[in-house]
């Protein structure tokens, strides 16, 4: 059970760490998933760090269907009932999975920006977990800023060259410069053991800085509430989903098999 003030922290800053809610099965299921994702990285997948980086910073999307770790990490994990009860939601759905590993001396940043513009989906409902298996420093976190998922859409760019591939530039407003004013701004993170899971909303402004000399290994896994429909885009969103949109209109719910129902309320 998730206490009423943790969901409640949740709904404030967009943004909380459960402490150890994952136990030593659950890491090294998760563990043996990454790492064998790491042998053997889907068409998916892509390095998001330049070639004059002394480390290296790849991520991979939606393997949960190939990756027996990955699957029986989501599905017989607490995971699915946190989610719903810190969405609010009667019902928790899986979106999709995110690895996303640095290796020691990446000095790759990922710059300020919210997640959901990058997405297919609308509504409020919704939360993605940010899961180590390695330790992270205080200085090579997640970072928050506090309240930010209240606000508007910002304009979505690319981590590298900061390009407006999404929305049409102009369309929503430019992301403010936190990283040049951070006193302005109620920043937010935390050093992390393994079994610490950070939760955040979707539109949570957030970022992360190099590795420094240690590897860092990070599972994400996002999840969608009652409110969540489906919004096709004209572009390519961040992951894809090719032939979704000829499969659900625009606003329907997420009732597809791609996206499955991991939780109920009331449901054991």
């Amino acid at each position: 059970m998730i206490a009423d003030e943790v969901i409640g922290q949740f709904q404030r800053d967009g943004a909380i760490c459960i402490r150890q809610l994952l136990g030593t099965h659950e890491l090294e299921e998760l563990r043996a998933g990454i790492d064998l994702n790491l042998a053997s990285l889907s068409p998916r997948a892509k390095v998001a760090s330049g070639a004059d980086d002394p480390g290296r910073f790849v991520e991979d999307f939606c393997n949960w269907r190939e990756n027996p770790h990955y699957r029986r990490f989501i599905f017989d994990s607490a995971l699915a009932e946190t989610a719903g009860r810190l969405m609010q939601s009667s019902t928790a759905r899986l979106y999709h999975d995110h690895m996303l590993t640095k290796e020691p001396g990446t000095r790759q940043p990922t710059p300020w920006h919210q997640d959901q513009p990058y997405y297919n989906i609308e509504g409020r409902q919704n939360v993605s977990f940010w899961i180590p298996v390695d330790p992270v420093s205080r200085a090579s976190t997640l970072e928050f800023v506090a309240g930010s998922h209240r606000g508007p859409w910002l304009m979505p760019r690319s981590f590298m060259d900061s390009q407006a591939k999404w929305f049409p530039e102009g369309s929503l407003a430019d992301l403010p410069d936190v990283e040049a004013s951070r006193g302005d701004f109620p920043i937010i993170g935390w050093d992390l053991t393994p079994g610490d899971v950070v939760c955040f909303h979707m539109l949570t402004l957030h970022a992360t800085r190099g590795t420094g000399p240690h590897r860092r290994r990070v599972f994400s896994v996002r999840f969608l509430g009652d409110d969540i429909t489906h919004a096709p885009r004209r572009w390519k969103t961040s992951p894809e989903f090719p032939g979704l949109a000829d499969e659900l209109p625009v606003g329907a719910p997420l009732n597809h098999a791609l996206f499955p129902l991991l939780w109920e309320a009331g449901k054991a």
